[in-house]
């Protein structure tokens, strides 16, 4: 086989390999902020996690079992509306979470960490299940629930993750008094459910901006082909010549999300590694696939 051919394998396998790893870590993280320092302080999440936490608060029932249930027709759902790579890394976000909650409970047992200082435990908790939910966020992954439906919506809509996330789980939060009782308990919550959802966004799209290439290469057709293809992003070819050389070039003009950077940059250096390539962040950008025009 042609060596050309298969540097765009190796680095397409060494790349998936990579995002399964980035999913497991988040998956340990998420782990860790709910089974170690929400669940034993009585803290409730959002999403399924919430639900299974309500669950087990009121039965008994184990956590992983609950979520596992649930995930199954969520994940039905995602295989439909986000497409088979989606739906396969959120199977593996979802048996590796149910994985490592099992294992975790084991390694840390009775043992409840900031018993006494709940406010610690919410803040810790929650850095640790929003970085989570973020790391896998970022490589196309999920731990299901919830996610799912805020990744559907995000598709749609330009809305932030953490912030449809933040609507999705209100309800939830709210319900886990007719178990716990306690109010302030409930406050906690929602204060997990605020700063899991501001980590996210940090973590997946800080600042919601837009991003302008500007892009030289020999392989523009290849190029520009695969732009619009995905991440369906419109490409202009402007007519250049350089100066120092005197030779027309076609130059492309993209714009794009942030958060299709990585996925336009990748497409490139797999294409034309050598291709001239410029980034700039714009402060917004107005028309079809982003912000409406706002004018009072």
């Amino acid at each position: 086989m042609d060596n050309s051919v298969i540097k765009p394998i190796r680095q397409t396998v060494l790349r998936e390999a990579r995002d399964y790893v980035m999913i497991a870590l988040g998956m340990i993280l998420y782990g860790i902020g709910w089974t170690v320092f929400l669940l034993p302080n009585d803290i409730t999440t959002g999403g399924v996690p919430g639900i299974a936490s309500i669950v087990y608060w009121a039965t008994g029932f184990p956590v992983q079992y609950t979520y596992f249930a649930i995930n199954v027709g969520l994940l039905i759902l995602a295989l439909k509306l986000l497409g088979l790579k989606f739906c396969m890394k959120t199977i593996f976000g979802v048996f590796t979470l149910t994985f490592f909650l099992y294992v975790i409970q084991k390694m840390v047992g009775s043992v409840t960490l900031l018993h006494d200082q709940p406010f610690m435990a919410c803040v810790i908790g929650a850095s640790f299940c929003g970085s989570g939910i973020g790391i896998a966020f970022s490589v196309n992954g999920s731990t299901g629930g919830t996610d799912i439906i805020a990744a559907i919506v995000h598709k749609y809509r330009d809305i932030t993750l953490g912030r449809v996330m933040l609507i999705c789980d209100l309800i939830i939060i709210s319900s886990s008094y007719f178990v716990l009782k306690d109010w302030e308990k409930v406050v906690y919550g929602f204060v997990t459910l605020y700063i899991c959802s501001f980590v996210i966004d940090q973590v997946v799209n800080s600042a919601r901006q837009s991003v302008q290439f500007f892009i030289i290469s020999s392989k523009y057709e290849e190029i520009g082909r695969h732009i619009n293809e995905y991440p369906h992003r419109g490409v202009t070819i402007i007519n250049a010549t350089g100066f120092y050389t005197g030779k027309e070039v076609k130059m492309m003009f993209v714009l794009a999300k942030k958060r299709e950077s990585n996925i336009i940059f990748r497409l490139i250096k797999d294409i034309d590694p050598k291709a001239f390539v410029s980034q700039s962040a714009v402060i917004g950008v107005y028309g079809e696939g982003f912000d409406h025009i706002k004018v009072k």
